[in-house]
């Protein structure tokens, strides 16, 4: 099917608090098809029933403009506004409800009906160390200081603009991990080899690349007709960038297609980060 002929489904994703936990459930689902171009609408803080009937009217709109049952993906815990949502022309997928049935009677007590819950699971000690991690992470993005690269977790290298400042960033604040990142410049490239103050850390040290096509687009887009952008700097900065890579003999991965929790997720496993957290 072409992406001309491509059916638009709209997705709703409702909740009583961020809406975060029924978002990434639901795109983790919906990347399982690929033929249909989806719509996305958030409605976070859904906490009364003046918001319960506007979400209800938008339903509907979107069932009349489209010709097809919009989808919602819900953690609403109060059973009247579900109720309320199970009544419109749509496919209402409450994650709690799906879950919630089965752990009753794994645990053998009823759920308690209170918003916001989620809050009160937090680890201090956990939520701290992320807001640490954030901090340092910010402050050691893009290579603006080499100064305490020794209380970095990993220490991201690559070209510019293949996706370090967001990996560092995601890693920060879902993992508390302390992630600097450090752009692979021509001078680096005419040395061949990393600088100095990343070689001391080399245990530390993970790499990105991408493919030259992605990244010529992506320079472009920032600094279009430029050198930086050009085909044949692109392909010379990356190539020279994996051979530095290889020569070190550090991890590295190609993100052209992954998104940023696949990269995470990989650095992580790949050096073991959140054991060493742990120790």
């Amino acid at each position: 099917m072409s992406s001309s002929e491509q059916i638009s489904r709209t997705i709703f994703y409702i909740s009583d608090g961020t809406g975060i936990t029924a978002e990434t459930l639901g795109l983790s689902l919906l990347t399982q098809f690929n033929d249909i171009r989806f719509k996305t609408v958030r409605l976070p803080f859904v906490d009364t029933l003046e918001k319960v009937h506007d979400c209800r009217d938008r339903l509907q709109k979107a069932f009349e403009q489209d010709g097809f049952r919009p989808i919602v993906f819900s953690t609403l815990v109060n059973p009247e506004f579900n109720q309320i949502f199970g009544e419109t022309n749509s496919l209402c997928l409450n994650f709690f409800d799906i879950f919630i049935a089965p752990l009753e009677t794994e645990l053998g007590i009823k759920r308690s009906e209170k918003v916001g819950r989620t809050h009160g699971l937090t680890n201090n000690a956990d939520y701290e160390r992320r807001i640490n991690a954030i901090n340092y992470t910010l402050s050691h993005d893009d290579g603006i200081t080499d100064h305490g690269l020794e209380e970095a977790d990993v220490i991201l290298v690559g070209v510019s603009r293949c996706g370090k400042t967001p990996t560092s960033i995601y890693l920060a604040m879902q993992f508390g991990v302390r992630a600097a990142n450090f752009p692979l410049i021509p001078e680096d490239f005419e040395n061949r080899r990393f600088p100095e103050a990343l070689t001391r850390h080399k245990e530390k040290l993970f790499g990105l690349t991408i493919q030259p096509e992605r990244l010529t687009q992506i320079r472009t887009e920032r600094r279009p007709n430029s050198k930086y952008a050009s085909p044949e700097n692109c392909h010379y900065e990356i190539r020279e960038a994996e051979k530095m890579m290889r020569q070190q003999g550090i991890h590295w991965l190609d993100s052209s297609s992954k998104s940023i929790e696949e990269i995470s997720a990989t650095i992580i496993q790949e050096i073991k980060l959140l054991d060493n957290q742990e120790e």
